[in-house]
């Protein structure tokens, strides 16, 4: 994961599905800080979730994390 941040941005840690998961979102799993790069849509609410390291997840509907997420406040 990069350690970059854009200047004005705020990080808070909010509760995620997978209906309100986006890119960007950074999921500690195992340990391990993992930025969300590409969603795809799969059947029954579902969604595969590519991090930047490669590794993939799959979120079920129900399934609820905690990530990191930035926004920029102006």
């Amino acid at each position: 994961m990069r350690g970059w941040s854009p200047s004005g941005a705020l990080a808070a840690n909010i509760e995620i599905t997978s209906a309100s998961v986006q890119r960007g979102d950074v999921i500690q799993i195992g340990g391990q800080p993992c930025r969300v790069t590409d969603l795809v849509q799969l059947p029954a609410g579902v969604k595969r979730l590519f991090f930047e390291s490669g590794e993939v997840l799959t979120m079920h509907a129900r399934s609820r994390l905690v990530a990191l997420r930035l926004t920029r406040k102006w």
